[in-house]
């Protein structure tokens, strides 16, 4: 089990610790409930430094991502960053990922923390084109830094400007009294917020600096748990819950990164996919009658044939209200459509909604 830089501040802080993606990590520390408002209404602090960090160099390295990745890389410009996928040979998903555009021919490509080495392989047995490739995942630590009053709790610690930073954009600079931190808004809880990438001998200085600007402002620590409710309260994808190796983009909904105007991994397939329509799409739902869906539960339909599976599910902290989502056949992908969790063997009611379910 590997630990992050700050592992022993989690543990001395009180942290519940759990194993995720290999690392031993914190899952909460006062309560899920109480630091998803944290986070709705203030400011906290994650720490994800077990996500994956690839930096791509060369004059083919703007090509190697355009072949990899859904999305189109060459609408980067400096200081902009761009959710994308990873498609396999097969119709699914390698990894959903972050591409930073750092310069011309230098990228920076965030993934997740479970998939580092499988999307290292996938992407190196990708690069007959020579780029240079480093993958730096167990060199550096990350903070997302989220909620309503991130802006104005960290902008002493920088000369950034944090409050006019655009939604996925990121400048390089001095935060907390070190230099060449990456510091990014591309947020996955819905309340704004940065995330900053620094190396690992920084972490405690950076993480105590970072305490001591956000006192005033009642910053906390929050844990892994707190952000699985708050992507979801938005609709975020999670992956390895609502998409993996087998779900297509198209499905997931994520048809808005997919761009055929390029080729891609198995875009031809994907491309044909798109113009036959999909059998089954990612759908939001509320529980109308009493009950709290779970990833894996069976969807059901009103006759009771089990019509899908639910991908993601909980209590919605910030509405008071059971939610989840889950794939169904497009035919009851619509708002509205009724559909039906079994829970323990009973089959609890529920509606389609649009996502996000926390509307702005």
């Amino acid at each position: 089990m590997k630990n992050t830089a700050l592992t022993a501040i989690h543990e001395s802080l009180g942290a519940k610790m759990v194993p995720f993606a290999g690392y031993n990590m914190p899952v909460q520390y006062e309560g899920v409930n109480a630091e998803h408002e944290t986070v709705r209404t203030g400011v906290g602090v994650f720490d994800v430094s077990h996500m994956g960090e690839f930096f791509l160099k060369g004059e083919n390295a703007l090509a190697l991502i355009q072949k990899v990745t859904s999305n189109d890389a060459s609408k980067l410009v400096d200081g902009k960053a761009q959710y994308s996928c990873l498609p396999n040979n097969e119709g699914g998903i390698v990894d959903d990922l972050i591409v930073y555009k750092i310069a011309d021919n230098h990228y920076m490509l965030v993934v997740n923390a479970s998939n580092i080495e499988k999307d290292w392989n996938w992407i190196s047995s990708h690069n007959d084109l020579g780029v240079e490739m480093q993958n730096l995942s167990d060199g550096y630590s990350l903070l997302a830094i989220q909620g309503p009053k991130a802006a104005e709790a960290m902008q002493s610690l920088t000369s950034i400007d944090l409050p006019n930073m655009g939604y996925y954009t990121f400048q390089i600079g001095e935060f907390a009294g070190k230099q060449d931190v990456i510091v990014s808004a591309t947020g996955y809880t819905g309340s704004g917020g940065f995330e900053i990438y620094f190396k690992n001998e920084d972490a405690i200085t950076i993480w105590a600096k970072v305490f001591e600007a956000g006192a005033a402002f009642g910053i906390k620590p929050i844990g892994l748990a707190a952000r699985d409710t708050l992507r979801l309260e938005m609709g975020f994808c999670l992956y390895g819950n609502d998409i993996n190796d087998t779900t297509s983009p198209l499905e997931a909904g994520l048809g808005w990164i997919t761009k055929f105007e390029k080729e891609f991994t198995n875009s031809e397939n994907l491309k044909q996919q798109k113009e036959a329509g999909v059998s089954k799409k990612l759908v939001g739902f509320e529980m109308i009658d009493r009950g709290i869906p779970r990833h894996d539960y069976e969807i059901a339909d009103a006759n009771g044939n089990v019509v899908g599976i639910v991908t993601s599910g909980t209590q919605s902290p910030s509405l008071g209200i059971a939610i989840g989502m889950g794939y169904v056949p497009t035919a009851l992908a619509t708002p509205e459509s009724e559909i039906y969790i079994r829970i323990r063997n009973k089959d609890i009611k529920a509606k389609v909604v649009k996502l996000p379910f926390l509307k702005k």
